[in-house]
């Protein structure tokens, strides 16, 4: 296995993925119109999805490509970490962002939707491996928080050096 030193991989790394993010803007648009094509349902679609639906898409896809073998739970996990990273990457140098991201160009927000799916695609498929019900689990992480946060305490304002921290 070749090795690198961190600095020389990661300039190698961000050419590469700077490089392959001007390719991708150009297939997101042929993508587009290939779902439209196809008939697949996209964004704004008025669809709910399920945590079912998208857990047996992330079943049948590796299952396709024989993939099967390399889903453990240690390489999800580690794939999903990967993918964090590249979220986290969009948001690197942009300070603190308004919700809503008003001040984002279309093609930025439609990459941040790419790099959330693609960590909660992993976590679905990883809880699906481990045999968690992801659904269930976060219902009963709710409640639990529910407990130990109780709305009727102040847990101050964002200025509030001491505030208390939730989640």
């Amino acid at each position: 296995m070749l090795s690198l030193p961190l600095p020389l991989f990661t300039y190698i790394y961000t050419h590469i993925y700077i490089c392959v993010n001007k390719i991708s803007l150009n297939l997101n648009l042929a993508f587009s119109v290939l779902l439209k094509m196809t008939g697949v349902q996209q964004e704004g679609d008025d669809q709910s999805v399920s945590i079912h639906l998208l857990k047996q898409k992330m079943a049948d896809f590796p299952k396709e490509r024989n993939w099967d073998q390399f889903h453990s739970p240690r390489n999800l996990l580690l794939a999903m970490v990967g993918e964090v990273g590249e979220l986290s990457e969009i948001f690197q140098w942009k300070g603190e962002v308004p919700k809503g991201l008003p001040d984002w160009k279309e093609d930025e927000k439609v990459h941040l939707g790419e790099e959330l799916s693609d960590v909660l695609l992993y976590l679905v498929r990883l809880s699906d491996i481990c045999g968690i019900d992801l659904g269930k689990a976060a219902l009963r992480k709710v409640e639990l928080n529910a407990i130990k946060y109780r709305a009727s305490k102040n847990y101050g304002t964002n200025d509030d050096s001491t505030a208390e921290m939730c989640g």
